[in-house]
């Protein structure tokens, strides 16, 4: 599976800290003004969201919680951008959703909100839904909605039209001996469905483009892009084959992870992608990088064939990925893989001349997956119960108890705000003892597959007889414990649903809890 949200937030995170202008006094300023005016943003909820994605042929939404840091970081350079676009012919509009609302909520479900901000395009009446992936300060979000509102692909009608195509990022290209046919119907199709991701553009005249060639066979598609052999085509028109043909070419064969934002998007998708991934850490700066590079590179030619992404990564910029997987510094030179299935195999001090022949162990299945957990606590007498991988399903599953279980990342400050309401409410439950709240360090232990964390804090709540909900009351301690004794099951209740369960017939899917 992919990487959960909360690594990406990290890498946005660094992204944002890298790039991210100092502020200026006028800009405080000019907020201030921006603050008395009438806001420009729509509100949207459950009775008018479907009337105003239907009105407006384009409209940004984004889906918010009104406790999340990063939502209320984001609003006043989302409104500054409304007020903007409010001038743009046609306008461009702007809403929010309270996705934390109640009567909300299905809305979320239904768009797949996994965490805050969420931020969708929705084009054509909602026909057309694509996450934004633009920046999260106003002058970005106007330049890179005015991009997306004009045409999926620019023609290309003389060289100098084609000279962005230079410019360090992945272009797509259509060359085609007219503007008809399946060929191009198709490929304006992608184009629609990808400009989110890229930059389309179609022309007859193959010599225009750098590297061009007039007497290229027409149609085909040129990919542009400022690594390996830097320009790969492609004569199959198919959507499906086209898109796969994209997406596989847009990456490269060994994603670096070091401190340039150049590299940052290569980075979102390399740990979005559902593929096996493996990942060597070292010190790009002190000892033998070179020859660990040498060797890491070799190993890519030679599993190429592999379904497998690669990934090299300087431990100075790594530390959201450490910090996420549980790594310490003093266990590289390493080589980690998590498959497909979230399995880890890890390779602590390995050697150069170690990689092939550990990769090859690993596709010959011989590898023994680790499970990353913290020693079980000696003393446990808190009444937040510490839990850890070794020991979470006897806690959780085979206590016999309504657990209410929470799993935390150290650094993150919604945790910390939520760690002495979580105290509070199981100090006035300490004499219910069928109920357990609980934590985990998620960054330090794996967390069981029977949970789906996309971000922090992720709370859920399990009774007795297995029922797994994902947590959505309040986050006051009151909130909690009602919530607790409100849904809570007796031993009886237990007993009635562990017998039920028994007399029906096997799933067979197992079944997702619904957000």
């Amino acid at each position: 599976m992919a990487i959960c949200k909360a690594w990406i937030s990290l890498l946005l995170a660094l992204a944002v800290v890298l790039s991210a202008p100092a502020a200026r006094a006028e800009e405080a300023a000019a907020a201030a003004e921006e603050a008395a005016a009438p806001e420009a943003v729509l509100t949207l909820h459950a009775d008018n969201f479907d009337d105003a994605i239907a009105k407006h042929p384009f409209i940004l939404v984004e889906f918010y919680a009104p406790w999340c840091g990063h939502c209320k970081s984001l609003a006043p350079e989302y409104e500054k951008a409304a007020q903007l676009l409010s001038k743009h012919d046609p306008a461009i509009v702007l809403a929010k959703v309270d996705a934390n609302d109640e009567k909300n909520k299905p809305l979320a479900g239904k768009y797949e909100v996994q965490g805050f901000p969420t931020l969708k395009i929705f084009r054509n009446g909602g026909k057309n839904i694509q996450e934004y992936k633009g920046p999260r300060e106003a002058e970005g979000i106007v330049e890179y909605l005015k991009k997306q509102v004009g045409p999926a692909s620019k023609e290309i009608k003389a060289p100098e039209d084609a000279t962005y195509l230079e410019d360090g990022k992945i272009h797509i290209v259509g060359v085609f001996t007219e503007f008809s046919g399946t060929e191009f119907t198709n490929f304006l199709e992608v184009a629609e469905k990808l400009r989110s991701d890229y930059d389309f553009g179609h022309t007859v005249h193959a010599n225009h483009l750098p590297r061009g060639d007039a007497a290229v066979e027409r149609p085909l598609v040129r990919l542009f892009k400022p690594f390996d052999e830097l320009v790969v085509d492609s004569k199959d028109f198919d959507v499906s084959a086209l898109e796969k043909f994209i997406d596989a070419s847009s990456t490269p064969k060994v994603v670096t992870f070091d401190k340039n934002p150049d590299n940052h998007p290569y980075l979102l998708k390399f740990f979005q992608t559902n593929a096996p991934k493996a990942m060597l850490f070292l010190n790009f700066s002190t000892g033998p990088f070179e020859s660990f590079k040498s060797a890491y590179y070799g190993a890519v030619e030679e599993f190429s064939g592999k379904d497998v992404k690669f990934l090299i990564g300087d431990i100075e910029a790594s530390q959201g990925a450490f910090q996420y997987f549980g790594l310490k510094e003093d266990q590289a030179p390493l080589i980690l893989i998590q498959d497909s299935d979230s399995k880890k195999f890890l390779k602590e001090q390995v050697e150069a001349g170690q990689i092939v022949a550990w990769l090859k162990d690993y596709f010959d299945g011989k590898l023994t997956p680790f499970r990353k957990s913290e020693p079980i606590p000696e003393a446990n007498n808190e009444p937040v119960k510490v839990v850890v991988a070794d020991n979470v399903h006897d806690v959780v599953f085979k206590s016999g108890k309504n657990v209410l279980i929470e799993f935390y990342a150290p650094w993150c400050g919604h945790c910390k705000k939520l760690a002495p309401i979580l105290d509070e409410a199981a100090a006035t439950l300490q004499s219910e003892e069928d109920v357990v709240i609980a934590k985990m360090d998620a960054t330090a232990n794996d967390v069981p597959s029977e949970f789906d964390v996309q971000g922090y804090p992720t709370l859920y709540f399990v009774t007795p007889s297995g029922k797994k909900v994902s947590y959505e009351g309040g986050r006051t301690a009151d909130e909690i414990v009602d919530y607790i004794k409100k849904n809570k099951e007796t031993a009886g209740q237990a007993a009635a649903a562990d017998t039920e369960k028994a007399a029906e017939p096997a799933a067979t899917e197992p079944l997702k809890d619904e957000l």
